[in-house]
């Protein structure tokens, strides 16, 4: 791992801004290669005044570069903005027996539990795992993803803010690097490897039991709906049962964090004129602290609003009263998406199988989903 300490500061800011303004200032990109077109290797070979074996050599093996043209070639790539191939000839030519793994993050429990199936089903196998976060930000993503291939692991398991617009999921595709989704839902047709629940069938199904209860206005309570490919199929799925039962669906009230107070928000929608007699959230966090934004309110839960989660954590349990939720087996998505990429390396040993694994779901009803009171449905 030592012989790449060079390489990753490939995309980090320059410790030395001097350095960085002399290959500015003395080299030139070449002018066959137009300002908008990626620089290639050779751009960045021309730039820092070294042959393209030493651009590449500084990149694929820098233990055997002089530390200083090493430097120069990593200058010349930043100020170029280049992007070295995410799998080098040595990355194909070797196996780590890593696995690397990118979360969202850490703080919501549905993805710790997902990392515990994760853990172990890799460790069971004889896998070492590196884990990184990417705080629902598509360009970490992809930094966060270079940074597990410069370390050699051998394929992914990957959670992305939005599958079928990532453009890092492109590049792994076209350069044949392994990888698994995991909660993502890939298009069935496609060629993408995934584990999930059918999100928009699930969130349909809970608003549905919802609706059965006796509840007219639903409101949706989600996270930005750009992080999250998710939250905006289980509101396509809150906007089929609305349907389906001849109520109009209401726009979606997205909050900019899942673990601070949104009070004011929430007060403003369940205290106003069309105030809702239930809200459904697109994912637990989220319902837990609209529940505590409700009691501050001074409004109980579900006496006066009900309240219905996603995930089904088991924190949810916990709370009082207990938090009604759409369920998802969080530990398996992690099992099931590192067999499936167990079986992505030797796809001779192992039947193909469906690359698109849709798991069941299930209800958490009661606790803090209740009838309507008299006159607010």
């Amino acid at each position: 791992m030592k012989t790449f300490s060079f390489l990753e500061n490939v995309l980090a800011p320059s410790p030395n801004p001097t350095r960085a303004i002399n290959v500015n200032r003395n080299q030139e990109r070449s002018p066959a290669v137009p300002h908008d077109a990626a620089a290639t290797l050779v751009d960045v070979a021309q730039a820092a005044g070294v042959s393209l074996a030493t651009a590449s050599r500084a990149f694929n093996s820098p233990g055997l570069v002089r530390k200083s043209t090493v430097q120069r070639v990593l200058d010349a790539a930043r100020e170029l903005s280049f992007r070295p191939n995410l799998l080098g000839s040595k990355l194909r030519a070797q196996q780590s027996r890593m696995i690397g793994v990118m979360l969202p993050t850490l703080e919501n429990a549905v993805f710790a539990d997902c990392w515990r199936g994760i853990e172990d089903t890799a460790l069971a196998a004889g896998y070492s795992l590196m884990l990184v976060t990417s705080a629902y930000d598509p360009a970490r993503e992809r930094e966060r993803i270079e940074y597990l291939l410069r370390h050699r692991v051998d394929g992914m398991v990957l959670t992305v803010a939005d599958a079928a617009r990532s453009a890092v999921l492109d590049q792994l595709d076209t350069e044949g690097v392994p990888y698994v989704l995991a909660y993502n839902q890939a298009a069935a047709r496609g060629q993408r490897h995934s584990v999930s629940v059918d999100n928009r069938a699930s969130a349909r199904e809970g608003v549905a039991a919802l609706i059965a209860a006796g509840h007219r206005r639903i409101r949706v309570v989600s996270g930005a709906f750009a992080a999250s490919d998710r939250a905006r199929q289980r509101f396509d799925g809150y906007r089929d049962a609305m349907r389906a039962h001849g109520l109009a669906p209401a726009p979606a009230l997205c909050l900019p964090s899942h673990t601070a107070s949104n009070a004011e928000q929430i007060g403003a929608l369940a205290t106003g004129p069309d105030a809702p007699s239930a809200f459904f959230c697109t994912n637990d966090l989220l319902a837990i602290g609209v529940i505590s934004d409700l009691k501050r309110l001074g409004l109980r839960v579900p006496r006066d609003i009900s309240v219905l989660g996603c995930d089904g954590i088991a924190l949810g349990a916990l709370v009082e009263p207990p938090l009604a939720s759409v369920v998802q087996p969080n530990a398996e998505i992690g099992e099931r998406a590192v067999a499936r990429l167990l079986a992505r390396f030797d796809p001779a040993a192992a039947p193909g199988g469906a690359r698109v694994t849709l798991l069941p779901h299930g209800l958490r009803l009661g606790g803090t989903v209740a009838a309507p009171a008299r006159g607010k449905a």
